[in-house]
């Protein structure tokens, strides 16, 4: 293998360069260390993007899908999806997630902001940056305690929303030239922000190499996502789709932090989206904030659950299989009993779910989601109406199959009136599981 030199801001290093010939895996290399993908995750077939919604006028035409085939680095573990459609194309514009749609991640981002605001003693002198702000749902909670904040958002509507709340928002895609343009501008941020952010960028060293940029001198960077430990230990396949571009371990982030010149001091473990990782981060030559025990901990409980052995990853498709048929053979054997099966959200891994199982209106009758948004569109691949909440009272289901099951006790307390009829809810992962 040969090596060619890539310039990320101030910085040259040297990246394993792939050959044409290479055709035994993925048609592309590594996006963090450009070594050849030979290795399965697991092949979830085809699927249309997961925000793409449809109008009723759109159903009778074609629909794009795109191969959902999720590979695994040998080299550096990375798990990743190839970039078939740009990062522009789907999150700029107009992007149909909004943060601030979940009761339970409003309080998560509030008790954060508070937290933070004591350990890092912010106050009106300090500046907090937050990449992939979406609607304020976080930065709203620095600007009513009087701390100067920046969002950098690349989807107009969601920025819109959050200028409404006060957030000054800029609309952007993240990387090294934006973060040089701040810069430039004389902002750097004591705060750096980034929650479910790093899974959606195609270019991790651009957008890491960014944070490096933007990052004040004693200035601490927090990052959240979604554990891949956690998606192989509790079969999450459903979090796979082309939106999230790559499945993150702390090995394999720490290994790209340091590569760019950043020092993982402390991680927490997170109960949000079935299990994430916050990671705190400092320039490496600023040794002031010393690594915690923390993060030897994780990482050696990463080492104990297989990720450092390339084994673990590609015996994961077998229980992805498994699931897929005990969720059949349960909604068969309840429409043979004559029961009706609802859904609740359109998430995107609820689009993930339905696609890789083939499940359509024969199935379920529809689903419902708070998100204004979505109400009155249908969900993309599977073509499922979906409706306001209301629609469940109205219609009595006997089952209720939760979508975002990571808000499983948020939407049971929410619709703990199918109980009146009798009705139970479904949660399909990490296998079917009726309440």
């Amino acid at each position: 293998m040969s090596y060619e030199s890539l310039t990320i801001s101030d910085h040259e290093v040297a990246l394993p360069v792939i050959s044409s010939s290479v055709a035994a895996g993925s048609a592309h290399g590594c996006r963090f260390c450009n070594a050849p993908l030979k290795h399965t995750f697991v092949d979830l077939g085809v699927s249309p993007l997961c925000q793409s919604w449809l109008s009723r006028e759109e159903l009778n035409h074609m629909e794009p899908a795109y191969p959902l085939h999720a590979f695994v680095c040998a080299e550096c573990l990375l798990v990743q999806v190839n970039e078939y459609v740009s990062g522009e194309k789907i999150f700029g514009g107009e992007y149909a997630y909004f943060s601030s749609y979940s009761d339970s991640w409003l309080a998560h981002a509030k008790r954060y902001a508070e937290m933070i605001t004591q350990r890092l003693g912010l106050d009106a002198t300090s500046q907090v940056v937050e990449i992939a702000s979406n609607d304020g749902y976080l930065l709203q909670n620095f600007v009513r305690a009087g701390i100067p904040a920046l969002g950098i958002e690349p989807a107009e509507n969601c920025a819109e929303v959050a200028r409404g709340k006060g957030v000054e928002t800029r609309c952007k895609f993240f990387g090294v030239r934006t973060a040089t343009e701040l810069k430039e501008q004389g902002i750097r941020a004591d705060l750096l922000v980034g929650n479910n952010v790093l899974a959606h960028v195609p270019d991790l060293n651009d957008f890491v190499a960014g944070l490096k940029v933007l990052l004040a001198e004693d200035g601490v960077n927090t990052m959240e996502f979604p554990h891949l430990m956690r998606l192989v230990e509790l079969n999450q396949f459903d979090t796979i789709y082309q939106e999230h571009y790559s499945y993150l371990s702390l090995l394999a982030v720490q290994r790209i932090f340091a590569f760019h010149g950043l020092t993982i001091f402390d991680v927490e473990e997170l109960p949000t989206h079935g299990g994430s990782l916050r990671i705190y981060a400092r320039h490496t030559e600023n040794a002031a904030r010393e690594v915690t025990p923390a993060v030897e901990e994780v990482l050696e409980r990463e080492r104990a659950a297989g990720l450092e052995r390339l084994e673990t990853y590609t015996g994961f498709a077998q229980k992805v299989m498994a699931t897929k048929r005990k969720l059949l053979r349960f909604l068969l054997d309840a429409k043979d009993a004559g029961k009706t099966v609802v859904a609740y959200g359109a998430p995107g891994k609820g689009a993930t779910l339905l696609n890789y199982c083939g499940i359509r209106e024969d199935f379920i009758d529809y689903t419902v989601d708070r998100n204004p948004y979505k109400q009155g569109r249908f969900m993309p691949g599977a073509r499922i109406p979906v409706f306001a909440p209301e629609k469940i009272a109205e219609t009595r289901p006997d089952y209720v199959l939760i979508l975002p099951w990571n808000l499983r006790d948020e939407i049971m307390e929410q619709l703990s009136v199918i109980r009146s009829w009798g009705g139970q809810f479904v949660i399909p992962i990490p296998e079917v599981q009726v309440v």
